[in-house]
């Protein structure tokens, strides 16, 4: 047990330091900074480069990384980050996770794709507890950890500098008229996080003896949690919510194996939220409604689309884009189609509740396998299966998303990507070789397996969605759930009950999901968790917000752009990825309230 501990104190020692980084910009500018996990591959592939192709000493190549990240992490927010948090917080986060993906392919273009071995610059192995074997590079590591919390307690209660970050955390606004610069303050915690998340990802890198430009993720996902867990904003809660995360991550690894990890990170996650909305040392939230969508919706009025558009745009999808596109446009359409119906249903939650949920993925992987079992075990008709997997992921959704109405802020987002997380994690666990033989949509009898049938069948579904949407926004219920998106405080005070609201926005967005992942298993045959991904989850959102958070045929729009037009790329997937950064973060600098919305 003592060898457990260790490795676990071993490997919160790396999430503390990128969790650190993660609540200082979230502290001084209230935003969720997605680019920092990109930092920690950055950083790795940075310190391969100068030691095994430069020939640099290993303590001579980390300085010069530390120094690049910070570069590129003051270029991040002075490009694109302050720019943009002054109109919206959801840009501001927006925009980091476009920045993500542009250093993670840029990365891939520079350095390639493929896991590198990572020099042995210390030892890894050389002490032994038990059966544990570690080594001086684990000691550097937890040593260089000390040094650097020290130094940050030291330089943010007794420096100038450090003093005015504090004041910047705690009061914006008070901050600015007591003459301090919030602007440079800004800056410099953006090059001290991103310092920090290339110092994490070069002991990563070392710890596990590989580097690849997109490792980041996983590690940097896991490192927001710990921030989360210890309070966003609060740097010894993130160094404690990193210790706490890895001990407990070490002990599930050890009784239940590796596929239980994610279960754990994200249960304990979510439980501390429901205990704690604010973190285990982090602020209660004092706003009741969600910051990343709350202030969205005021931002602009949708376009007026006249009526003899939907005919002449229905005529063009079912019947010109068959006419005259091949198999190969058919089959992207397809994705379109799908991709468009989970984001007209998610426009519900997002854009008219005001809760930017951000695990999209798991109700749509409870919709795939839902349909694949009860296609190929129960025996059902695809047609029966379709809206039945809806049906299950909602409810399932409903079940395990239920205790965190109550959580506040930016927590409840967080809180959704946990559950989302489990339940695909869940999900790998009870089935981690996926389904096979899935069978194709049929027709009295005619199975459909070309294209065009595929893309039929997806535009009639999504046709339904638009029409279904458009009648709850009309409806009683629609404007009652768009009043606790609007102003949650004021909608109580008028009788409605918020929490009720917001589980039954996120149901019926459940649903959705849960067809378009059913449309998804019978078209690819074939599912396992890997397709199911954070990644999968942050699409969904874009597409929303790009065509219009609460605008249901915006997500078409969405779409179109993101999946559609981005496959004109597709010979080259790291600039696919790279343009698709650039286009989102245009998008929310000249167009934050979406495409199909205009400024008020």
């Amino acid at each position: 047990m003592l060898d457990t501990l260790i490795a676990g104190l071993l490997r919160g020692n790396i999430y503390a330091l990128g969790a650190v980084g993660i609540s200082l910009v979230f502290g001084v500018m209230n935003v969720v900074n997605f680019a920092q996990f990109s930092f920690f591959g950055l950083g790795a592939m940075l310190a391969w480069f100068g030691i095994v192709k430069l020939g640099l000493p290993f303590w001579l190549a980390l300085p010069l990384v530390l120094v690049m990240c910070a570069g590129f992490g003051l270029l991040t927010n002075v490009a694109v980050v302050r720019p943009l948090a002054k109109y919206l917080p959801l840009a501001a986060m927006l925009s980091t996770f476009a920045v993500s993906q542009i250093l993670d392919n840029a990365s891939q273009v520079a350095f390639g794709a493929n896991f590198r071995a990572f020099p042995k610059v210390l030892p890894t192995s050389n002490f032994r507890v038990g059966n544990l074997a570690f080594g001086t590079s684990d000691l550097v590591m937890l040593g260089i950890t000390i040094v650097v919390m020290v130094t940050m307690s030291l330089f943010l209660k007794y420096g100038r500098i450090g003093r005015a970050i504090r004041a910047t955390s705690q009061d914006q606004e008070a901050a600015l008229q007591v003459g301090i610069p919030v602007a440079g303050v800004q800056h410099v915690s953006f090059v001290i996080a991103s310092a920090l998340g290339g110092l994490a990802g070069v002991f990563i890198a070392l710890y596990v003896g590989v580097a690849n430009p997109s490792s980041g993720l996983e590690t940097g996902l896991v490192a927001f949690v710990a921030a989360t867990l210890g309070g966003l904003g609060s740097l010894v809660g993130a160094v404690i919510g990193g210790f706490v995360l890895g001990v407990l991550e070490a002990f599930g690894i050890h009784f239940f194996g590796d596929t239980a990890r994610e279960i754990i990170v994200f249960a304990v996650l979510i439980i501390v939220l429901i205990v704690r909305p604010g973190g285990l040392l982090g602020r209660v939230p004092l706003i009741s409604s969600e910051p990343l969508t709350g202030t969205f919706l005021g931002r602009g009025r949708p376009f007026r689309i006249p009526k003899w558009v939907w005919p002449i745009a229905l005529v063009i999808a079912a019947v010109v884009v068959p006419l005259v596109g091949g198999d190969y446009v058919l089959t992207t359409g397809t994705q379109v189609l799908i991709y468009a119906t989970i984001g007209a249903g998610f426009t519900l939650t997002a854009g008219q509740a005001g809760v930017l949920a951000l695990g999209q993925a798991g109700p749509i992987a409870i919709g795939a396998y839902s349909s694949a079992l009860l296609t190929t075990v129960v025996h059902l008709p695809f047609w029966v299966a379709l809206p039945v997997s809806g049906l299950i992921a909602a409810i399932i959704a409903s079940i395990l998303s239920s205790p965190i109405w109550g959580v506040k802020g930016h927590y409840i987002s967080i809180a959704t990507l946990g559950v989302g997380t489990v339940i695909v994690a869940v999900i790998q666990l009870v089935f981690p070789q996926g389904i096979y033989g899935i069978p194709f949509p049929d027709w009295f009898g005619t199975p459909l397996t070309s294209p065009l049938a595929y893309y039929l069948i997806d535009l009639g579904v999504l046709v339904i969605t638009l029409v279904v949407m458009w009648r709850i926004r009309r409806s009683h219920l629609g404007k009652v759930i768009a009043s606790v998106g609007s102003d949650e405080t004021a909608a109580v005070a008028s009788g409605v009950r918020a929490r009720d609201y917001k589980a039954l926005a996120f149901a019926v967005s459940a649903f959705f999901a849960g067809v378009g992942g059913s449309l998804l298993a019978h078209q690819y045959t074939y599912i396992d968790p890997t397709i199911f991904t954070t990644l999968m989850s942050l699409l969904v959102v874009t597409i929303v917000i790009m065509g219009g958070v609460n605008l249901p045929y915006g997500a078409v729009l969405g779409s179109i752009v993101l999946i559609g037009a981005m496959e004109l790329l597709r010979f080259t997937p790291e600039l696919r990825i790279i343009v698709y950064g650039l286009v989102l973060i245009l998008v929310v600098r000249f167009r934050p309230g979406g495409l199909l919305v205009r400024n008020s």
